[in-house]
């Protein structure tokens, strides 16, 4: 069995606040906005199995990559505590499919730019379209981050990286291919507060998805975040942390709403 790598910052009783990061992606993107947050709550973030330190001695992990592994992970970091969750595109189906089936742990969900790939409207020129038609799992994880970062990061990435994020192309191709065919939770059964959120600059199937995923919970307004792409929770933690975070504490209530009026030396508020 592969442990799965976390760590939490912030007073040990403050509310509990959990990230959780996308596809080909890791604990170290929550990192920014972490530490806007760990002055007021206890932050938990983790690297999903398959990516950063969730692996084994030979760089991989096991699997599955289902959905039902997925939120058990969550719930054993989470380990019987309430906890607002906030999810970074294919980490928001995590976060939503764990409300669905633990309403007594999730008390709050924020997405930003999450993927419905399960709908038959979904286009098909995504990330989950690479991982449908994979053939080698190094090569689609390939192709996947130079479509996210562009060929040029990508080839002045170090060999020794870039050899690192081929490994995860096993954890990208189950858990998008996973996406792509079982609908991971049913709106009806996530019965705590959601806020939805895309930047101005969100690629088209997030301006779709995110409309379409304000339709299901449209009880607090759809925030798009200005100047922002589907990069900004680590490119923009303030913006983030000060509009899409706190519309959720504040729609969650209690002392999690409690703790942002809390403003700390150094904070933003």
């Amino acid at each position: 069995m592969v442990a799965i790598w976390a760590d939490e910052e912030g007073a040990i009783d403050a509310p509990l606040i959990a990230l959780v990061h996308g596809t080909m992606d890791r604990s170290t993107g929550m990192l920014r906005l972490s530490r806007r947050l760990d002055d007021r709550y206890r932050v938990l973030r983790y690297d999903r199995r398959g990516y950063g330190r969730s692996v084994d001695p030979a760089g991989t992990h096991p699997g599955p990559f289902d959905m039902a592994a997925q939120i058990a992970d969550l719930v054993d970091l989470l380990a019987g505590r309430r906890a607002v969750l906030i999810g970074h595109s294919f980490g928001g189906d995590v976060a939503l499919a764990a409300a669905a089936r633990h309403p007594d742990l999730v008390v709050g969900v924020a997405l930003y730019e999450t993927p419905m790939s399960w709908e038959p409207w979904w286009p098909n020129d995504t990330g989950s379209a690479i991982a449908r038609d994979a053939v080698d799992h190094a090569e689609a994880a390939e192709g996947f981050m130079r479509r996210v970062i562009g060929d040029a990061l990508w080839e002045s990435l170090p060999e020794r990286t870039r050899a690192v994020r081929r490994r995860e192309g096993v954890a990208m191709v189950g858990e998008l291919n996973d996406l792509s065919t079982n609908r991971p939770w049913i709106a009806a059964n996530v019965r705590c507060p959601v806020v939805c959120a895309r930047g101005s600059g969100a690629k088209h199937q997030h301006v779709i998805g995110m409309d379409a995923m304000h339709e299901l919970f449209p009880a607090i307004d759809l925030i798009v975040l200005d100047d922002c792409r589907h990069d900004a929770p680590m490119s923009d933690s303030d913006l983030f942390a000060n509009t899409v975070v706190k519309a959720v504490v504040e729609a969650v209530g209690g002392p999690w709403a409690s703790s942002w009026a809390v403003t700390s030396p150094g904070s933003a508020s």
